[in-house]
């Protein structure tokens, strides 16, 4: 996407409750765009949205529904497959053959034949995020990328981001901790709260 991405006047909801309206930008190759917002202000609503978990109650998306790659807070690693299975079945989906790129990207030559139910957390966080870079797809969406990772581990992922900021590739991450990434635009989630909620109780008041 040459020209980049972006959203206008774009309404989410969670569950029944619409928590998110009117939230409007636009993000360029080689941008990231930062989320911010105290929890449960709907970082994570909006990636479900973007990434097409959720459809949107308002609003449009500017971009291909196949631009996008989604890092959720669960790491998309199966107990019983090794690391190296794991790799090879997400390859194969995306008919690439980029594995050595994504083991050397993430640290993961060690761990090729462990089972994801013998990795640690932070392991585990490693494994699961290695699939973005088989995607190919030129946006990252990523929510809380750095969790279960120490300091070390935490930079290293930042670098990778920055490497595929640096080929013309994009993200969107919800991070509590700073990533210190080039070309960085922050998004205040929390300016976009919904007025009204869909679904609520009309016998709620008269009850109260």
């Amino acid at each position: 996407m040459p020209d980049g991405w972006g959203v206008t006047n774009l309404a989410c909801r969670r569950g029944e409750a619409v928590v998110l309206e009117g939230v409007t930008f636009r993000v360029e190759p080689g941008k990231a765009l930062i989320l911010a917002g105290p929890n449960g202000s709907g970082k994570t609503t909006l990636l479900r949205t973007l990434a097409g978990l959720c459809p949107p109650v308002a609003g449009s998306i500017d971009a291909p529904s196949d631009a996008f790659a989604y890092a959720a807070h669960a790491d998309a690693v199966k107990g019983q497959l090794t690391v190296a299975e794991s790799l090879r079945f997400w390859a194969a989906a995306h008919r690439t053959d980029a594995i050595g790129r994504a083991v050397a990207a993430f640290d993961l030559a060690p761990l090729l034949r462990r089972r994801g139910a013998d990795l640690s957390a932070g392991q585990r966080r490693r494994a699961g995020l290695a699939r973005m870079v088989l995607t190919g797809r030129p946006v990252w969406l990523m929510d809380e990328p750095t969790a279960s990772l120490d300091t070390a581990r935490a930079a290293a992922l930042s670098a990778v981001i920055s490497r595929h900021l640096s080929a013309g590739g994009s993200a969107a991450i919800a991070s509590h901790l700073p990533l210190g990434l080039p070309n960085e635009i922050r998004l205040d989630v929390a300016a976009f709260a919904a007025t009204e909620t869909v679904g609520a109780d009309p016998f709620a008041e008269a009850v109260e």
